[in-house]
């Protein structure tokens, strides 16, 4: 019980301390920068964490593999965008109806924060500026860094979530990652 404690502390660290700051402030200067106010749920903390996170992080996403698919002049990376797009698509449509079932709002609670894994509208705009190689490096960079957390907040769903539906997505979420950034590997290596 006390390593599920450790864990659930680490997803809430994750989301309060290391990345989640926002662009514009909302409290006066002197004051630390504030985690969004918790929501009352039917669920645990950590789940209402995880999928109010994993639910935007998806959104950026889905915008920037569009945009890949649609841009990039790699073939391999065209088509690869396009499926991962249409996966993470389907992984939403997942989503939406826990955040329903769990009680929460559909509203995004992290809105304009800057957090590690999340394709913000700067990256998004950042995209449609480049062109070519510097257009596909930077979506490398940032799909992988998106791969990477998603993957690492739904461990810490796995090991500390409460709601049966919310882990067993976060596992199929896990796995996925892996393969995912595996095939990204094998086509920008």
């Amino acid at each position: 019980m006390k390593a599920v404690r450790g864990t659930a502390a680490a997803l809430l660290a994750l989301l309060a301390v290391t990345g989640c700051s926002s662009s514009t402030p909302t409290a006066a200067p002197q004051d630390p920068p504030r985690a969004p106010t918790p929501v009352s749920t039917r669920s645990g903390g950590t789940d209402a964490a995880w999928i109010q996170l994993m639910t935007p992080m998806n959104e950026g996403a889905v915008e920037l593999l569009t945009m890949a698919a649609d841009r990039s002049t790699d073939p391999r990376l065209r088509s690869w965008a396009k499926d991962l797009a249409a996966a993470h698509r389907a992984e939403l449509g997942r989503m939406r109806p826990l955040l329903k079932q769990l009680g929460l709002p559909a509203t995004n609670v992290h809105e304009g924060h800057e957090m590690p894994g999340m394709v913000t509208p700067g990256d998004l705009a950042q995209a449609r500026a480049a062109e070519g190689a510097a257009f596909e490096k930077f979506f490398v960079l940032q799909i992988r860094e998106h791969l990477e957390h998603s993957a690492l907040v739904s461990r810490s769903e796995v090991d500390a979530g409460s709601e049966a539906a919310a882990k067993k997505l976060a596992a199929a979420l896990v796995a996925a990652r892996q393969g995912e950034l595996d095939g990204l590997n094998r086509i920008a290596a």
